[in-house]
């Protein structure tokens, strides 16, 4: 599936699946309730030629999909979250992993088509002793810095930032489609409601009624599914029916595509922790310098 060199395109395969076979089965695998995971390997299976797809680092960091696949016999690289493991957060290692694919695809040539369902990063103190935005932006960084066609189809939730770095319009995305079952936001209704709300939920002489009178109003009003079209979030709100022809046909149309970065010396990645590098450059001494200059 890689080239001989990053001067060459990845080698094209003859394939008797069409493009315009219609993906039915797509209609029943994702559920409409957000809380019910899936298997996103399924859904991969279904868009791709033949079904078959290369999962690559498959036992590491399960919350994020990375694998090479065909459509329509050219090569494409694909980064999609996974509900059924963690709900498909993005965490420090699921971070790192989908950057460095982002990177390799990049550096070959491959096209990059991202499968968003992401309830946000992964909370906890250990995550955050652990630079778990730090590593988030190193995915940031891997797509802002990729030239190659970027496509990103959001199946369902795309919560906070999470829904930023993965390749959404905001970063440089070509293309992005969204399914009708698709919720952009801040969070879920249901914590965004008792955020924006506390004090009125809380002054309420029935809270859970007035709760649950205000869950309903912020997902009418901004967790519909045109919201995000309306806000030129997404391009186009597609039938699941349709969506291999129309990532074959997008990529198609991309192929073309010549993105030549600007002339600077070199970009400038979110790197480790300097306490981190202090102590593996010049050991304790340095350290204890650090924390008397802090």
């Amino acid at each position: 599936m890689l080239p001989a060199n990053n001067h060459e395109q990845p080698p094209v395969a003859a394939t008797d699946d069409t493009i315009d076979r219609p993906n039915n089965a797509l209609l029943d695998l994702v559920p409409a309730d957000p809380q019910r995971p899936y298997d996103m390997r399924a859904l991969i299976a279904e868009v791709v030629d033949d079904a078959e797809f290369l999962e690559v680092h498959e036992r590491f960091a399960g919350s994020v999909i990375t694998a090479l696949a065909r459509i329509d016999g050219h090569v494409v690289g694909i980064i999609a979250n996974q509900p059924n493991n963690m709900a498909g957060v993005l965490d420090i290692s699921s971070s790192e992993k989908a950057a460095k694919f982002v990177s390799t695809c990049d550096s070959f040539n491959i096209p990059l088509i991202t499968l968003v369902d992401v309830p946000g990063f992964l909370p906890g103190v250990d995550q955050e002793h652990g630079g778990i935005i730090r590593h988030g932006a190193k995915l940031l960084y891997a797509y802002c810095n990729a030239t190659v066609p970027r496509i990103q189809l959001i199946v369902r939730k795309a919560y906070g930032g999470a829904y930023i770095v993965m390749d959404s319009r905001s970063i440089g995305a070509d293309l992005s489609y969204a399914w009708p079952t698709n919720e952009i936001a801040v969070m879920g209704a249901e914590g965004a409601a008792n955020v924006i709300f506390r004090k009125e939920i809380a002054a309420s002489k029935n809270p859970e009624l007035a709760r649950a009178r205000r869950i309903d109003e912020y997902r009418d009003e901004l967790m519909h599914p045109y919201y995000a079209a309306q806000r030129g979030l997404v391009d186009d709100i597609i039938d699941p029916r349709e969506t291999r022809h129309i990532l074959a046909r997008s990529l198609k149309m991309l192929r073309a595509k010549s993105a030549p970065l600007p002339q600077r010396k070199h970009g400038n990645p979110p790197h480790e922790k300097l306490r981190q590098a202090a102590v593996d450059l010049s050991g304790t001494d340095l350290i204890r310098r650090l924390d008397q200059m802090s």
